[in-house]
């Protein structure tokens, strides 16, 4: 147990001067926290009031002054169990000091002396300890103690009078120094009934935190007021002489005062921290329940301060910033004393919590305290260095922890592919919980990165293992479709399903637009491994190779019958797919066959004006027919290619060239990839265009062409054909713009 003394201000700066309050270190208990002043100067005496551990009396606990030069002189004045008057305890160079100075100050009876305004020296009166402390100091908790107490209600009563004793005192004092005599008994008399004063208004103060009636608060309001009254008259007596001044001015009430909170503070503190009581105790450490506990205290008192103890004194003193600051002072130090002490990985993570979020949000940004506290002022919990040092130890255990589970989950995730284990159904649909799993893993990291730690970009230091994730789990499926395992099909069906899954996580997520960008291509690769894997882009060629040649642009060959009954029996394989999934696939699907068609249009030559009429003609059909395939199935995100295949049928079918020009504008406006290149393709096609019209529709073109993409809504298309044999053809038809 700590035995120390009080916390202090420094009485001439009022600067806080360390300390601590003091334990009974029989009991444990706490032994008092009460200041004094000295009989002889009026200045401040420090020290604590203690229980007698033997009877719970009162025992004294007040430092001494040097009765000479006023300077401090160790040593405590204790109450004499016989006579109950205190008695001088000295150390041994107290001793030696007393002795050189007895002569001249001390009488023969030992009592200490003070001079008098006229240079002369008189014995002090032993100072009595007040019946009514040694009764609220009693223990209650002996059972053999008959006696009652005092009722509280009745002591109350008496010390609501502190105002009006206080004024009254200071009438006396007024009246007694205007004599040119003053009565040395009458000084006597009131300088002691100043000190019964003092202790009964810091008494009132150290039960700020267990007043709760409306009496009880009066009573501390009586015992500012009296504060008040008696700085006000330490400041009338500033600057006399000291001969002509009381020997106890000035009284530092509010030094007293504040030295008191200091001291009041420290052991509650202290008190919180070794509760064994509340829910903190269901923490996992003895560090997390500590720092719970005195961040749990902080609150609690900085509420009961701001809802009933800050009426109880001046707005001049802001009692609300100034518990605020001792309590943060307080907080603040044993929080770096844990911080200095090594901490475990969830440990440093607690404190980093109650530092970073806790403490600025949910106390001082607390309903009732918000704005009312000089948030700024007080600053950090933890210095910068500290704090820089924690948040590194915190990521780096982060980071470490989050590569582990990712790879450790992707291969368990291997081991089953290659095992030839076929996924779980879930309602009638494959499905794999990794993409759960990562997911937990990252957010869970990232919410409690969150409310740990003060700068935010930090968390691309989280997304990056994920970025890392990503690309590892797209390397391995592209290795196990290439592998021609007997489940592959089934496995892919479930990963679409976690490919969906992490793509509406990450699109949702907060994160650089960069590492976002990053992850989501490489779930379209991933994506797109899974269509070709399902969709067979091989077979679906061979079903459109007949298309732009002869026999099917005059009618003879009807590609779509073939096509539409190969993507029928295709589809039929799907039923175990995920729905939203499946209608993913059908709308790539669906864009595929349209790239087919665009494809091998571009590839054919020069067509006659009937070719490109009969070509349209069968481009519009085709177009009608495979629309409502896709859309019975449900694939309704793709009307789009209807709208982009008729668009080009028109292309074909007008022949006048302002006409095709204003179409190609039209097509080029809904499709900003579509290039001079396949502008080009296109106008090549068309037999009755010269040299002069093809370079007018192009300068046209260019000049209408949206540079902006992201203002349309079409997906990109024509990115996706490649023309290579369109630069050779405009060198031969002298086509340079």
């Amino acid at each position: 147990m700590s035995a120390g003394g009080l916390s202090a201000l420094d009485t001439g700066s009022g600067e806080y001067a360390g300390g601590l309050s003091a334990l009974d270190t029989g009991s444990g208990e706490y032994a008092g926290g009460l200041i004094a002043l000295d009989p002889g100067s009026g200045e401040y005496a420090g020290g604590l009031s203690a229980l007698d551990t033997g009877s719970g009396e009162y025992a004294g606990g007040l430092f001494a002054l040097d009765p000479g030069s006023g300077e401090y002189a160790g040593g405590l004045i204790a109450l004499d169990p016989g006579s109950g008057e205190y008695a001088q305890q000295e150390s041994a160079e107290q001793q030696r000091r007393l002795r050189e100075s007895s002569d001249r100050e001390m009488n023969a009876g030992g009592a200490e002396a003070k001079e008098t305004r006229g240079g002369e020296r008189r014995r002090l009166p032993r100072l009595k300890i007040p019946g009514k402390l040694r009764k609220i100091y009693t223990r209650k908790n002996h059972a053999a103690d008959e006696q009652q107490e005092e009722p509280l209600e009745v002591q109350w009563k008496e010390q609501e009078q502190l105002e009006e004793t206080s004024r009254k005192l200071i009438i006396r004092e007024e009246q007694l120094f205007s004599q040119d005599s003053p009565s040395e008994e009458e000084e006597d008399q009131l300088q002691k009934e100043l000190e019964a004063l003092q202790l009964q208004i810091l008494m009132a103060i150290q039960n700020t935190f267990t007043s709760s009636s409306l009496g009880e608060l009066e009573v501390l309001r009586s015992a500012v007021a009296s504060i008040q009254q008696q700085e006000e008259q330490d400041q009338r007596w500033a600057g006399r002489p000291a001969g002509q001044a009381p020997v106890w001015r000035p009284q530092k009430c509010l030094s007293r005062h504040n030295t008191l909170l200091c001291n009041m503070i420290e052991f509650r503190l202290k008190e919180a921290a070794e509760d064994d009581s509340g829910g903190a105790n269901q923490l996992s450490s003895p560090v997390k329940r500590e720092v719970c506990h005195l961040g749990k205290r902080v609150k609690e008192d900085l509420l009961m301060v701001v809802r009933m103890v800050k009426d109880c004194y001046p707005p001049q003193m802001d009692i609300l910033n100034l518990y605020a600051g001792l309590y943060h002072q307080r907080f603040s130090t044993r929080l770096t004393q844990l911080a200095a002490s090594g901490l475990e990985a969830d440990d440093c993570s607690y404190l980093l919590f109650w530092v970073n979020h806790c403490y600025p949000h949910e106390i001082l940004k607390h309903v009732e305290l918000d704005g009312k506290i000089k948030t700024t002022c007080l600053g950090s919990l933890l210095l910068q260095d500290d704090l820089n040092w924690l948040e590194e130890q915190y990521l780096t255990h982060t980071e470490d922890k989050v590569k582990l589970w990712l790879t450790t989950a992707l291969k368990k995730e291997e081991e089953s592919w290659l095992s030839g284990k076929t996924p779980e159904l879930i309602d009638q649909y494959y499905f794999s919980p990794m993409a759960i799993d990562v997911i937990q893993v990252v957010d869970g990291s990232l919410a409690d990165f969150r409310q740990v730690i003060r700068d935010q970009s930090k968390t691309e230091r989280i997304i990056a293992h994920l970025e890392n994730f990503l690309n590892s789990y797209k390397k391995c499926m592209e290795e196990f479709v290439k592998g021609k395992h007997g489940n592959v099909r089934s496995v892919m069906k479930a990963h679409l399903v976690c490919e969906e899954q992490l793509r509406e996580y990450i699109t949702g997520t907060v994160v650089s637009d960069q590492q976002k960008c990053c992850c989501l291509d490489t779930l379209s690769a991933l994506k797109d491994c899974g269509y070709r894997c399902l969709i067979c882009p091989s077979h679906l060629k061979v079903c459109c190779s007949q298309l732009w040649t002869s026999g099917w642009l005059d009618g003879s060959i009807s590609v779509v019958n073939s096509l539409l009954d190969s993507l029928n029996q295709h589809l039929s394989d799907l039923t175990d797919l995920k729905p939203a999934c499946r209608q993913a696939v059908l709308c790539v699907l669906h864009q595929d066959v349209a790239l087919q068609y665009v494809k091998r249009m571009m590839k054919t030559r020069r067509m006659s004006r009937e070719q490109q009429l009969g070509g349209a003609q069968r481009l519009i059909e085709d177009t009608r027919r495979i629309n409502d395939f896709f859309a019975e199935r449900g694939c309704s995100d793709s009307s789009w290619i209807s709208s982009l295949l008729c668009s080009i049928a028109e292309i074909l079918r007008l022949q006048d060239s302002g006409s095709v020009q204003l179409e190609m504008v039209c097509l080029t406006r809904m499709f900003p990839d579509l290039s001079d290149t396949h502008v080009l393709a296109l106008l090549s096609l068309k037999t009755g265009l010269s040299a002069a019209d093809i370079r007018s529709i192009r300068r046209s073109v260019e000049e209408n062409h949206l540079h902006d993409a992201s203002s349309n809504h079409s997906p990109p298309f024509f990115s996706m054909v490649k023309v290579k044999w369109i630069n050779s053809k405009i060198n031969q038809m002298g086509l340079q713009t």
